[in-house]
């Protein structure tokens, strides 16, 4: 198994993605090597020298920026390292990507150079939220802003294919609304909820905000605004209770010394909460194993997204998603 990293995308790369790969090749006996594609000069101080031998450096001193136009720096830098990357899963050199950079220009890397399955029109991202009841998926958390009823089949598809991949066991499905009841929402989630209903898939029906964190389904489906305003939303919740519970605890000598005490199940609520859990999302829909993750990744969290690419090359996700559309007769 090789996995290709974008060692220049992100806010802390070089030096947190270098380190993470090598972190990852400590840990993953299985990974036959990473390939480091980006400026080789920047790369090679990071490198751990116990595992030299099972990397290599793609050079390129071309980069997308974080707040670059995606599609237009995509097309004006051919040697950009997200795309040099996404090339190397494209030829078979590599079996998947991560990348912690530019999200939209590893969009339009993975579309236009690894091309769509089959009978997928937009791939989307699929997302492991803390719940309840343990992670569950929401999909899409942020590629696809447009979407229709289809789209949102297309993503509930992949998304059951994927959760079933990682838990041995059927999904069940919902919808995310703003009411329970089939009437209830917009348009297209009155149409998108009849589509599901009608599929094969186990839907379970409409669930309602307050419901995502409890665990009641394993897929979420909603357009990629609607996904990425949940996902933000419940990144910044995780992030400041603890400092409203640290605001709280500061207000009496009492509550100091209970906390001492609740000390180590503060620790696993936050690590609980903490994207960098996570690592990495799938880019669902596209005929490649390409890892998206967060922006301000550090070496922890690069370490968890080659995780999420090496478990979804092992489980052979692509082909278990192309053989759903086919079996569904969604072929274009």
């Amino acid at each position: 198994m090789k996995i290709a990293v974008d060692a220049m995308g992100g806010d802390y790369a070089p030096k947190e993605v270098v380190l993470g790969a090598c972190q990852a090749l400590q840990q993953f006996p299985e990974i036959e090597e990473i390939v480091l594609v980006g400026d080789e000069a920047q790369i090679k101080p990071f490198i751990d020298e116990q595992v030299k031998d099972r990397l290599s450096i793609v050079h390129t001193d071309e980069v997308i920026g974080m707040n670059e136009h995606p599609a237009t720096a995509f097309r004006q830098k051919k040697q950009a390292s997200v795309r040099l990357a996404t090339d190397l899963v494209r030829d078979g050199h590599c079996d998947g990507i991560v990348s912690c950079g530019n999200t939209g220009a590893q969009m339009a890397s993975a579309i236009f150079r690894l091309g769509r399955i089959k009978g997928i029109k937009r791939p989307a991202i699929a997302v492991l939220l803390p719940t309840l009841q343990g992670p569950k998926l929401l999909v899409d958390a942020g590629a696809n802003t447009q979407v229709d009823p289809d789209n949102l089949l297309d993503f509930a598809t992949m998304g059951a294919v994927y959760m079933q991949l990682l838990t041995g066991q059927p999904a069940k499905v919902a919808l995310i609304n703003n009411g329970a009841e089939e009437e209830k929402g917009s348009d297209l989630t009155q149409a998108s909820h009849q589509l599901l209903k009608q599929s094969d898939l186990h839907f379970i029906g409409n669930i309602e905000g307050r419901e995502i964190t409890e665990g009641t389904a394993d897929v979420m489906v909603c357009d990629g605004f609607t996904g990425n305003v949940i996902l933000k939303t419940l990144e910044g919740f995780g992030k400041n209770i603890f400092k409203l519970l640290k605001r709280e605890i500061e207000k009496s000598a009492r509550y100091k010394m209970g906390a001492l005490l609740l000390k180590p199940a503060f620790y696993g609520l936050k690590d609980t909460m903490d994207p960098k859990a996570v690592g990495g999302a799938p880019l669902l829909g596209v005929k490649g194993v390409s890892i998206v993750c967060h922006g301000n990744s550090d070496a922890r969290a690069v370490v968890n997204g080659i995780l999420v690419a090496k478990e979804c090359i092992e489980a052979q996700l692509i082909s278990q998603i192309e053989e759903a559309v086919a079996k569904d007769g969604m072929e274009e």
